[in-house]
C-alpha cells in the first residue's frame, strides 16, 4: 500500500512494513506557523523487493510550497506505479516522475518550488538521489557513516571543502539558500552511488528541520540502534523541543519537519 502525506497540519506519523525491511515516518508542521505544513512524504512499494521512499520541502518564502512538495511526490507515485520488473526501469521512472514534477510545477506559474530527498531500494541495494537540502543518510549500526548527501548550497560546499565544520554550519546564517530545487529552471537531479546495505544498516531521509536542529553526532547516535518506531520519536520530540525552547550552544530553528527511517530485513 503506498503511504503519501502532504499538507499535514497535525502531527502524522506511521510504520509500514515492506517485503524487505521496515520504513517508519513521521511529518510535524513547524510550531510557529498556522499555514499548511510545506514537506511531504512517501513511501511507495512497488513489488515484492523493490520500493520508493522520498522527502519533500517546499521553499519557504515563495509562494505554492506546499503545492509543490505534493506534486512533486504525486509525480514520483505515478511514475514509479507502473514500473516494470527490471531495476533500471525503476531509476527510469523515478526520473520520468521528477522531470514530470517540474514541469507542473513551473506551469503553476507562481514561483513555487520544492527540496526533494528520494531513495531507491532494490533488495539490499540502495541509490540515492536529492534536489537541494532536504538530506539522506546512511549509518552503520557502530556509528559509522557509510554515505551522506550534499545539500545544494554554498555553506554544504564549504563544509566538504574543509572550509567550515559541520557544527559551525548548523549556525551559518546563510544556510538556507539553496541554488537548486524542482520548479527552479536550472534545477538538476543528482544521483548518488549505488550501495548494498549491510543487516542493521539505518538509512534515513529528513527535511531540513531535522538537520537545522540537530547535529550530525546526535542524529547518527540516534538512529543507529534501537527500534526505529523509537528513533524517529525521539528525533522527532528532540527537534521540537529545540524549536520551542531553545538551549544555550544547540542549533534551534521552527520549521516544518519529515523524517523516513529505514532498516532492511526488519
Amino acid at each position: 500500500m503506498h503511504l503519501l502525506l502532504s499538507r499535514c497540519n497535525t502531527p502524522e506519523s506511521a510504520c509500514v512494513a515492506l517485503p524487505h525491511g521496515l520504513a517508519v515516518c513521521s511529518t510535524v508542521r513547524s510550531p510557529s506557523k498556522e499555514s499548511d505544513n510545506e514537506d511531504a512524504l512517501a513511501i511507495l512499494p512497488v513489488d515484492h523487493r523493490r520500493s520508493v521512499l522520498a522527502v519533500a520541502d517546499g521553499v519557504g518564502g515563495r509562494t505554492g510550497g506546499a503545492e509543490a512538495a505534493q506534486i512533486t511526490l504525486e509525480a514520483i507515485r505515478k511514475a514509479v506505479a507502473d514500473a516494470e520488473e527490471e531495476e533500471a526501469a525503476l531509476r527510469i521512472a523515478i526520473l520520468n516522475g521528477i522531470e514530470a514534477a517540474q514541469h507542473s510545477v513551473i506551469d503553476l506559474g507562481i514561483g513555487a518550488a520544492t527540496t526533494l530527498a528520494a531513495v531507491e531500494i532494490a533488495g539490499d541495494i540502495i541509490r540515492p538521489y536529492h534536489i537541494g537540502d532536504s538530506e539522506i543518510m546512511v549509518v552503520g549500526q557502530r556509528g559509522r557513516v557509510r554515505f551522506q548527501s550534499i545539500s545544494h548550497s554554498m555553506v554544504a560546499y564549504a563544509v566538504e571543502a574543509g572550509m567550515l565544520c559541520p557544527d559551525e554550519a548548523v549556525h551559518h546564517k546563510n544556510r538556507h539558500i539553496i541554488s537548486n530545487a524542482v520548479g527552479l529552471p536550472e534545477m538538476r537531479i543528482e544521483i548518488g552511488p549505488a550501495i548494498r546495505l549491510n543487516r542493521r544498516d539505518t538509512v534515513l531521509l529528513a527535511t531540513d528541520g531535522l538537520f537545522d536542529n540537530l547535529y550530525i553526532s546526535e542524529i547518527v547516535e540516534r538512529i543507529r540502534k534501537g527500534p526505529l518506531e523509537q528513533t524517529v520519536a525521539s528525533l522527532t520530540e528532540t527537534a521540537l523541543r529545540r524549536m520551542l525552547e531553545p538551549e544555550q550552544g544547540q542549533p534551534s530553528k521552527p520549521d516544518d519537519l519529515s523524517i523516513i527511517a529505514f532498516r532492511p530485513g526488519a
